[in-house]
């Protein structure tokens, strides 16, 4: 089953997130987490789960080294909702994105195909 959950902030999408990951986790299910997940905070509240449910969590950050193709990769997305414009380059390097202050894998995009950014990550992961 694929649950897409939205709704406003303060609703509790965060929390029933966490929730779900974790029993998911405690069931002896593989969980991914995809955000953009900017803050310290966050990223504590994520580990926080797999360290609940005993499993070992892994922090994957994916950057785009190469600035031309970042900008390219902007400035061609298509928006889900028509007519909600699309933030540019420097809109979202603005963005309080808190740097990284603990291990981590850092996938690079940048000249890859998804498939070779996924084949990357999971050599990385030992998987």
């Amino acid at each position: 089953m694929f649950i897409v959950i939205g709704g406003l902030p303060g609703t509790g999408k965060t929390t029933v997130g966490y929730a779900l990951a974790g029993d998911h986790l405690r069931q002896g299910l593989s969980v991914i987490a995809e955000s953009v997940n900017p803050l310290a905070v966050t990223r504590d509240a994520w580990r926080d789960v797999g360290l609940a449910a005993g499993v070992p969590a892994v922090e994957v950050e994916v950057v785009c080294s190469d600035a031309a193709e970042h900008r390219r990769r902007i400035a061609t997305r298509s928006s889900d909702i028509p007519g909600l414009p699309q933030p540019d380059r420097q809109q979202i390097l603005d963005r309080d994105y808190q740097p990284w202050d603990r291990e981590h894998v850092v996938v690079d995009t940048a000249g890859q195909e998804p498939q070779e950014s996924l084949a990357s990550l999971v050599r990385r992961l030992h998987v």
